[in-house]
């Protein structure tokens, strides 16, 4: 068992704030020159010990933040508007990058400190908004601050970023607009049925039949969801929703393509991505009025009124929301908020020169964050999508999909060994496949399985272009 000491504290920083610091420590013996910062996720900024603990098996320092928040179970979201009308600029400013830095900085001199070392190779580790975390760093501290210091992280981890947060948090109000334009919201029951047939359709194309869509890219180009027109459904009473069984309608078929298509505005311009299919329709999932026995759209709308509105409220009605709206909420939020949590900064030059590395990891049947359109193949950074993962996360519905267990061991052996990982290890956690250990192939490569036992990685254009579409509906880039 790995001995470990827990150190917490707290600093005055910017005006009246005062940040929590955790750190947990590996003994002296155990300790192995190293230290990890590790991030949160939703509106949270630490995942407390749950992410805490994983730099013990590495002998690492790892220390987190409550961003000033006022305690480590705060959100966001639970401080952000101190009055209607008003941002907390120094509280969106800590949670867009500056308390994991300070958090990194003070863990980085305690940890030498603490063990009396010259030297240490530092880490991060972390997935959704945790991952966005990540990339603030990684995109900010690597100019002025590489010139001192070199860059702040030798390698990172990072799971499905939550990059763009101006866009990935209206996106998730998309399925409920398709569903009011419509004037239709399947039952739960409806598009689970569509997701299904999906998987089956779409799950050799990969050249395996594991019940795994491995080649999402190709299951955009040849498969659509008018196919389900017609089959059978039937699902008992759970979460709130009644019994439910018929079979599934055109108009059901018709949300999901649309869902599966994204956001275009009026003029056929796209403006943004969305769900890869066999994702599940979670955002499309309606509310239900026992009274009226009706189903109708919902959707959480806590950035749009928290960030673009500044009321504190969750109550807003999607009857009048077009797609022009979450268009021009998208490009509100990324004028408003590109120096804070919009995190695409493009140029990440320093950080390669100081030798760091990236290993960035994205489920390709996430239901939170779309894993499409992400920058191309660098020497210094890996993207590789799991096949059949959900958020950060194996999917329920897809077991015999493999999930990374050691992203950063990974990472590690490749800033301290040089061992490039040309390919990611992965373990089936779940299901009834044989091969419990795979691996995943690095994009632009995607796998194919010549044989039920043989893969290998490949490359083809078409497959490609599905990952990087042209988000033309702007007046101006979106990186």
């Amino acid at each position: 068992m790995v001995k470990f000491l827990c150190w917490s504290g707290h600093r005055t920083i910017w005006a009246a704030l005062y940040t929590n610091l955790w750190y947990w420590l590996p003994s002296p013996d155990q300790f192995q020159g190293r230290y990890l910062s590790t991030g949160g996720g939703g509106f949270a900024i630490t995942s407390g010990e749950i992410d805490l603990s994983s730099g013990l098996v590495f002998g690492a320092a790892s220390g987190t933040t409550d961003g000033g928040f006022g305690g480590w179970d705060a959100m966001l979201t639970d401080v952000v508007l101190p009055a209607n009308g008003t941002i907390d600029w120094d509280i969106l400013i800590n949670f867009g990058y500056r308390s994991i830095h300070e958090m990194t900085v003070i863990g980085q001199a305690f940890t030498k400190s603490f063990y009396n070392s010259s030297s240490l190779y530092s880490y991060y580790q972390a997935c959704s908004e945790g991952g966005r975390e990540g990339w603030s760093q990684i995109q900010r501290y690597t100019s002025l601050y590489a010139i001192s210091f070199g860059t702040q992280f030798d390698g990172a981890a990072i799971g499905a970023p939550a990059f763009r947060m101006p866009f990935q948090q209206v996106i998730h109000l998309f399925s409920a607009v398709v569903e009011t334009t419509n004037n239709y919201a399947p039952c739960p029951c409806e598009l689970e049925e569509i997701r299904n047939d999906t998987i089956t359709a779409c799950d050799g194309l990969d050249g395996r039949v594991d019940g795994v869509v491995g080649r999402t890219d190709l299951c955009r180009l040849q498969y659509n969801a008018s196919s389900s027109v017609g089959s059978s459904y039937s699902c008992a009473t759970a979460r709130g929703f009644p019994a439910a069984n018929g079979t599934v309608t055109p108009q059901a078929a018709q949300i999901a393509e649309e869902i599966y298509a994204g956001l275009f505005d009026s003029e056929g311009r796209q403006a943004y991505i969305s769900f890869q299919p066999a994702a599940s329709f979670s955002d499309a999932a309606p509310s239900y009025n026992a009274t009226t026995n009706e189903y109708y759209a919902s959707a959480s709308v806590q950035w749009v009124n928290y960030f673009l509105n500044n009321v504190a409220s969750t109550a807003l009605s999607l009857g009048n929301i077009t797609y022009n709206t979450l268009r021009d909420w998208m490009y509100q939020g990324m004028q408003q908020y590109r120096d804070t949590v919009l995190t695409t900064w493009p140029d990440l030059t320093d950080f390669s020169n100081a030798g760091g590395k990236v290993i960035h990891f994205h489920g390709e049947s996430d239901s939170s964050i779309p894993p499409a359109s992400y920058a191309a193949l660098q020497e210094f950074y890996r993207l590789f999508l799991i096949p059949g993962a959900d958020h950060c996360a194996p999917s329920s519905t897809q077991p015999n999909g493999p999930f990374p267990q050691n992203v950063l061991e990974s990472v590690i052996n490749w800033v301290e060994l040089g061992i490039i990982p040309e390919q990611l290890n992965a373990t089936v956690l779940a299901g009834t496949t044989t091969d419990l250990n795979q691996t995943v192939c690095s994009f632009p490569l995607r796998p194919y399985w010549s044989d039920i036992s043989t893969m290998e990685c490949v490359f083809d254009q078409a497959s490609y272009d599905t990952w990087v579409p042209d988000l033309n509906s702007f007046p101006m880039p979106v990186y």
